[in-house]
């Protein structure tokens, strides 16, 4: 009889079953056999693999303690001894798509054994392990978790087994390596065909993806800064203690306008980020690392700047759609423009 492929699975407090954001600062534990999201893993796996163990992690402990988190996970995974580790998926959430790459990326360096996760494409953890470990695109939101868990398993059952796998065949993102092959026809017969494909508005492949990145033409300078009113908007999340818009940690439905009179510095008693997207403690520590209002007063009293706006703007960036960020920037600037800024300092992470 065939020995099961052993797979331990990593997830969060969320989907772990333990709690939602009160419990975002749970240490590392683990349970036998599937927990949440891993029946439906077992269902997709079948008779080829069995979850041995889940081990759950809260998002907040994680990114505030990623170095220890990291080690106190894999300790757990190892006890299991698993062939294969699914992570998530994580589908658009920054914190635990933070969690689920770094995970990832340490049990296949110190482990040496194949892992997956899902991701959907904006999530950040994307660009910060995609090079290391393949990340199964997903949808933004859990309601995806039908689509993503099948091919999540397929790719999964794949690498366990050593099988050649393909990005756009297995539905994985490209990780950006690039492997030598000989074709059947030379580079200028493939570039002549594509382009008689392209001409004749046939469907065609290419072979180096470029980038696309949205053209914006710069306002002229500004030519006297010493008299120029400035306002600062960010997209890293600083807002005033307690969030009291409630804007979301990531994929922001709206952003905050927040007032500056008689504010010299951000303190951590004052303002915090609402960003799930980074490690939020030292934003939270020094605000102004994020949103520097103690370096725009300084400058302002030394005549640099003719005066910082009474008002900034803020919302987070983590996953947020790119219809809604022109959304909210056409009416950010709508106001700036209306009370005569003449420039803007934008942050970010």
């Amino acid at each position: 009889m065939t020995r099961k492929i052993r797979v331990v699975h990593y997830l969060n407090q969320f989907f772990g079953q333990i709690g939602g954001e009160d419990k975002a600062g749970m240490h590392p534990m683990d349970k036998a056999g599937h927990v949440g999201p891993g029946m439906a893993f077992a269902a997709a796996l079948k008779d080829e693999a069995e979850i041995v163990g889940t081990v759950i992690c809260g998002d907040t402990y994680f990114g505030e303690n990623m170095e220890k988190a990291t080690k106190e996970i894999l300790d757990l995974i190892v006890k299991y001894e698993p062939d294969l580790v699914i992570a998530g998926p994580a589908f658009n959430a920054g914190r635990y798509g933070s969690a689920c790459g770094a995970v990832c990326a340490a049990v296949a360096e110190k482990l040496q054994i194949p892992v997956v996760t899902g991701m959907y494409p904006e999530n950040p953890g994307v660009d910060m392990f995609r090079k290391h470990i393949h990340i199964v695109e997903t949808s933004d939101s859990a309601a995806g978790m039908r689509q993503a868990v099948p091919r999540m398993a397929k790719l999964a059952l794949k690498l366990a087994k050593g099988e050649p796998t393909d990005a756009a065949a297995d539905g994985y993102l490209t990780r950006g390596i690039r492997k030598n092959y000989f074709a059947e026809e030379r580079g200028s017969a493939r570039a002549v065909e594509m382009l008689v494909r392209k001409l004749g508005d046939r469907e065609f492949v290419t072979e180096y993806p470029m980038p696309q990145f949205d053209r914006v033409d710069p306002n002229p300078a500004i030519r006297d800064m010493s008299k120029a009113r400035i306002a600062l908007v960010t997209s890293g999340g600083i807002v005033p203690k307690g969030n009291p818009d409630h804007i979301e940690s990531s994929s922001a439905s709206k952003y905050g306008k927040y007032d500056l009179e008689g504010i010299d510095s951000l303190t951590a008693a004052s303002h915090q980020t609402a960003h799930g997207g980074y490690d939020p403690v030292y934003a939270n520590d020094n605000p102004n690392r994020v949103l520097p209002v103690d370096v725009m007063r300084d400058l302002e009293r030394e005549g640099v700047i003719g005066k910082l706006h009474r008002y900034y703007y803020a919302t987070v960036g983590n996953g947020t759609s790119v219809a809604n960020a022109k959304k909210y920037a056409a009416a950010i600037a709508k106001e700036l423009v209306e009370a005569e800024v003449q420039g803007v300092i934008l942050t970010s992470t």
